[in-house]
């Protein structure tokens, strides 16, 4: 009797051992599971005219900045970012036919990443009606125009506009409610007082271009805290790489033409490589 009980205990050990190992294997299975990670965003984040392009329509590069974090964090990516987006195109279809950005998400997606804003409030708009040819004062100056009266009109539609990302990062999470939200700032684009004429933008207009984006940057950071978002802060990386820096150490590109392949006032691809190395670091803490 003795002996059988002997044997049924090893029998229930091993079955045991058997059911543990299998519980270890498939945690150890759902924990080697890649990041469901999909890139919402415009031009800044499709990096619009950096080679190759994958996407004629929406302009986006294999250098985009989601593939580099992707790449880094070892993630399953959908990129749905596309050059001219504003956030109206995350709910509605882009160009007529382009799926809203919206149905990129899924209940399982681990992680969202965004920047949106620029074509909303006409920065490059803006920016390409500042450019003076002639130093001062043979031109007219955007600043002066922009703020005529006491009225900054770009920091009104800034400032009008910052409801409409809130909304936005609600919707991510209502729908992917289990991912975690970054949402990531615009750049440092040219330098205090630019450099004309590098760069044919007089000092007072520079300076006022930037703060704009700053400004708009600003709103990013107070949306996404706001609404249970990390923001990440790409300005402070691209100091001394803006538009006004020596050619070939360039983040972001400015009006002017060089030999690396961008579009102006848009990331290049070494800027794509920083932002993405930036977003990876912030979703690994």
């Amino acid at each position: 009797m003795r002996g059988k009980i002997v044997r049924w205990s090893i029998v229930a050990t091993a079955a045991t051992a058997v059911a543990a190992a299998g519980m270890l294997g498939s945690t150890a299975s759902a924990s080697a599971a890649p990041l469901n990670y999909v890139a919402l965003g415009d031009s800044s984040v499709s990096g619009s005219g950096v080679p190759i392009q994958v996407d004629l329509v929406c302009t986006r590069s294999s250098q985009d900045w989601p593939t580099v974090a992707a790449a880094k964090l070892g993630a399953k990516l959908t990129d749905v970012s596309c050059g001219g987006a504003t956030v109206a195109d995350f709910s509605g279809k882009q160009f007529g036919f382009v799926a809203p950005q919206y149905d990129a998400l899924k209940p399982d997606t681990n992680l969202v990443t965004l920047t949106i804003g620029g074509n909303d409030i006409g920065l490059v708009q803006t920016a390409l009606g500042c450019v003076n040819v002639f130093p001062e004062p043979a031109g007219f100056s955007c600043k002066d125009r922009l703020t005529a009266g006491g009225v900054d009109t770009m920091s009104n539609a800034i400032q009008a506009w910052a409801p409409k990302l809130g909304a936005a990062v609600d919707e991510i999470h209502k729908r992917s409610p289990q991912a975690r939200v970054i949402v990531a700032g615009y750049g440092t684009y040219i330098q205090k007082d630019g450099c004309y004429p590098i760069q044919p933008i007089w000092a007072r207009d520079a300076n006022y271009l930037q703060d704009k984006v700053n400004e708009l940057s600003a709103v990013l950071r107070g949306q996404a805290l706001k609404h249970n978002a990390k923001f990440v802060d790409f300005a402070p990386l691209t100091v001394g790489h803006d538009s006004c820096a020596p050619i070939g150490t360039r983040y972001l590109e400015g009006l002017t033409p060089t030999v690396q392949p961008t579009l102006p006032l848009h990331p290049t691809a070494d800027g794509l490589a920083v932002y993405g190395a930036a977003i990876a670091a912030a979703a690994k803490s």
